[in-house]
């Protein structure tokens, strides 16, 4: 059994190819399948089965494109009541492929659809735990209350979890291989590890939810100091149980326009680039959410800030960024959205305010100090006491809460975020100054 790891990693997203004999499975698959054709061809293998651990919430996956360019079925729980073509996979269920034989094991608790996948062969075993089972944590239980429509409860799924982990993983090997579908900076946990694999044995000894402990003390462990969750969540889950159309399709409907000086002025304009540059000159009703590299949580944060099924344009700093921005719109299916890309004039004016530190520093009192940081952030220490607290994906809906008699200025623990909140606020409050503490946040914490 050949096991190859594929990251996407602004989305810290894990999915994996097996390989037997010419044969290959994949995995959890990201939006875009050409990585693992390519990887089929460089191993001579054929593309037999897609299987779901469930339907993801932070991604749009590709199992149904797979499906009908490799001819490939579809496994997943019956419980996720896809609406596509597929063979159900739940426990009692084999697939052979190969020297390989895959089980499923029902392992609820991140959703109540969530099914591992266990691949073994006369050497290894695999445990392919999706959502579940992460490195030194378990998924959490709280996004079906709002991720589209398939609802649970937290606690109840919360419950589900305990029972997952005390008894569905009981009769396999310390040896046996942990391969999740997260990784630490995704926010479908709270606690990763960096590391990408584990063995159950490690997990048994280091993973918090292992240990002994009632149902009650697992439950409150589980759901305090959960992240946000990112308004597209639902929308994405939606998608996964339906099946996304053909990416490439998708993306070549974007309208293109180089040097542009206007868009139409209703329309939201998302920036990409370095927040120096948007500094300088912007369209107006523009929110810089940068996306410089893959270090930029782009993804993350274009699905927080902006709503499934609202229109946007998208602004790049070159045409040669053109397919990767494209690309990662696309992973969480906000393609459809896309009133136009562009790229923009050297006419375009719409300098931000200049910041004086100095003032600041001598004057706090004389501005509104707006902190965006995610609640658990604020929980362990405000940097300035007397600042509004209101985390960046709920800018938009809490502009009210600000007032704009002072000028204000937005502060979050490192830069990136405050680039796309003080550009937020400057799009609504047209008489008032804004201005964004970016890096030099580091000066007060």
């Amino acid at each position: 059994m050949i096991i190859k790891q594929f990251k996407d990693d602004p989305l810290a997203h894990y999915s994996y190819a097996i390989v037997s004999n010419g044969k290959m499975a994949l995995v959890d698959p990201s939006r875009n399948p050409l990585q693992y054709y390519r990887y089929a061809e460089e191993q001579e293998a054929q593309i037999v089965a897609v299987f779901e651990t469930h339907p993801h919430a932070d991604f749009v996956s590709s199992h149904l494109q797979i499906s009908q360019q490799a001819g490939a079925p579809i496994f997943v729980s019956k419980m996720v009541g896809a609406d596509y073509k597929h063979r159900t996979f739940d426990e009692g269920e084999t697939f052979k492929m190969g020297d390989i034989i895959f089980k499923a094991v029902n392992t609820p608790g991140h959703s109540l659809d969530s099914i591992t996948i266990v691949a073994e062969d006369d050497n290894k075993t695999a445990l392919f735990t999706g959502d579940t089972l992460f490195i030194g944590d378990v998924g959490r239980p709280d996004l079906r209350e709002n991720a589209g429509n398939m609802k649970a409860k937290r606690v109840d799924l919360a419950k589900k979890m305990y029972h997952t982990i005390k008894e569905k993983f009981k009769d396999f090997p310390d040896e046996a291989l942990v391969y999740p579908a997260h990784g630490a900076g995704s926010l479908c946990g709270k606690n990763m590890s960096s590391d990408s694999s584990s063995t159950l044995g490690n997990e048994r000894q280091g993973n918090w939810a292992f240990k002994e402990q009632t149902e009650e003390e697992f439950v409150e462990e589980i759901l305090k100091d959960q992240p946000f969750i990112p308004s597209y969540f639902g929308f994405n889950v939606d998608i996964n149980k339906t099946g996304a159309e053909n990416v490439q399709k998708a993306m070549a409907v974007a309208n293109f326009q180089l040097m542009t000086t206007e868009v139409e002025k209703e329309i939201l304009v998302v920036d990409t680039r370095d927040e120096e540059v948007f500094k300088n000159a912007h369209l107006p009703n523009s929110i810089n959410i940068m996306a410089r590299s893959e270090n930029d949580k782009f993804e993350t944060w274009l699905g927080a800030i902006v709503k499934p099924e609202e229109e946007f344009y998208l602004v790049l700093e070159s045409v040669a960024k053109f397919d990767e921005i494209l690309e990662r719109v696309a992973k969480i299916g906000y393609e459809k959205q896309l009133k136009g890309i562009v790229t923009l004039s050297a006419e375009v004016e719409g300098k931000s305010d200049d910041f004086d530190l100095k003032d600041f520093k001598e004057n706090k009192q004389s501005y509104t100090i707006v902190d965006i940081r995610n609640k658990s952030e604020v929980e362990e220490g405000k940097i300035f006491e007397e600042a509004l607290t209101i985390p960046l994906n709920e800018l938009r809906d809490r502009q009210d809460e600000i007032p704009a008699e002072k000028p204000v200025v937005v502060h979050c623990a490192g830069g990136y975020r405050s680039a796309a909140g003080s550009s937020i606020l400057k799009s609504i409050f047209e008489n008032t100054r804004i201005y964004d503490l970016s890096d030099d946040i580091k000066k007060f914490s």
